[in-house]
């Protein structure tokens, strides 16, 4: 049985706006976020033993999901 992930109660209102499987693009996209002013954390799923299975998310609060997305679209991160 997989571990269960606690979540924070101050994230409970946060939510997955960038998904990877490569840790620099995630950490390019927090970057950004955070220089535009939007508080962002990575959360990294990807199993430490195998590199190919699990993604890494950036995630955002929910009150800044449209302003991360806009922000996401002019960098052209896929």
């Amino acid at each position: 049985m997989p571990p269960v992930i606690q979540i924070p109660d101050r994230m409970n209102n946060w939510i997955s706006i960038f998904e990877t499987d490569q840790l620099y693009k995630a950490e390019l996209v927090k970057s950004v976020l955070c220089d535009n002013g939007v508080e962002a954390v990575i959360l990294n799923q990807k199993d430490s033993s195998y590199n190919t299975f699990g993604t890494i998310q950036v995630m955002v609060s929910c009150d800044h999901k449209d302003q991360a997305e806009e922000i996401i679209k002019s960098i052209h991160c896929e």
